[in-house]
């Protein structure tokens, strides 16, 4: 969906996915910046972490982008990861990644990109938005191998309206040749 925003935050992992997102709305005229969520510091998982971030931090260098890495642990361990364990042990299985997504991902980029000047956020997801009768709808991925509408189904409409999905419409084949 081409919003008529011209600055966007958009996630990045490190990975292929949200690096060819930052490299196609760049193409597309948007000024872009990165960011990347801290979410754990458990020595093991922050080792990994680390690479993800210089991974993303590279991306956004050879991009000419601005990165910031913002930390995000503690809301993480209570907003996600007590929630899980607490609903696991009360015999029901949650889902983290949309709690991650609910209560972290996409609001609090949306409120960094706030403090930036950016109109928009955008991730690597493989899902859709289109407008409709006024309201914006989450629509699957043409790539129905890669779609991940299930994860995001909570999305208000505000974060609906403020957020880019760039790789709904391609298939991974076509991503992996941008990246």
């Amino acid at each position: 969906m081409k919003n008529d925003a011209k600055r966007v935050l958009i996630a990045m992992s490190g990975g292929v996915d949200s690096s060819a997102a930052a490299a196609l709305l760049q193409e597309q005229g948007y000024i872009c910046g990165g960011a990347m969520l801290r979410l754990s510091r458990d020595p093991e998982v922050e080792r990994l972490s680390a690479q993800n971030a210089a991974d993303a931090r590279a991306v956004a260098e050879r991009l000419g982008m601005d990165f910031h890495l913002l930390d995000e642990t503690e809301r993480f361990s209570t907003c996600v990861m007590q929630k899980f364990v607490d609903e696991y042990c009360a015999g029901r299985t949650p889902n983290p990644c949309i709690d991650c997504n609910r209560y972290l991902k996409f609001r609090r980029l949306y409120d960094r990109a706030a403090l930036l000047g950016c109109d928009t956020i955008a991730t690597g997801h493989y899902v859709r938005i289109e407008r409709e009768n006024g309201r914006y709808l989450l629509k699957k991925a043409l790539d129905a191998s890669k779609d991940q509408s299930y994860v995001l189904y909570m999305l208000t409409q505000e974060q609906l309206a403020h957020t880019q999905f760039p790789l709904g419409s391609l298939h991974k084949a076509e991503t992996r040749q941008l990246a």
